[in-house]
């Protein structure tokens, strides 16, 4: 299964921050799911921020679905999200 995951953000210290707990989440969902590939996408251009709708930056964004923003994820939230579209793939 392929995942597609942007942070969106103009490259600020929090943004720069989702981004490594983004990293982190993805290196321990690797582990549990070794066949699982994660594009990753920092997304910057503030036009293509504004796409997603978010009020604030920085922003997460799987699978093309914002699951947060305006504010900086734990990495096991990010695990968590990462982990939903997992769970809903037919077994």
């Amino acid at each position: 299964m392929r995942l597609i995951v942007k942070v969106l953000g103009p490259g600020c210290p929090r943004c720069q921050r989702v981004e490594e707990n983004t990293l982190e989440a993805i290196r321990v969902l690797s582990e549990e799911t070794p066949d699982l590939e994660i594009d990753l996408e920092h997304v910057t251009q503030a036009g293509r921020i504004m796409e997603y709708e978010i009020l604030a930056t920085p922003g997460l964004v799987v699978n093309e679905e914002v699951v947060c923003a305006g504010r900086i994820p734990t990495v096991n939230e990010v695990v968590g999200w990462l982990r939903d579209p997992l769970d809903d793939r037919p077994q």
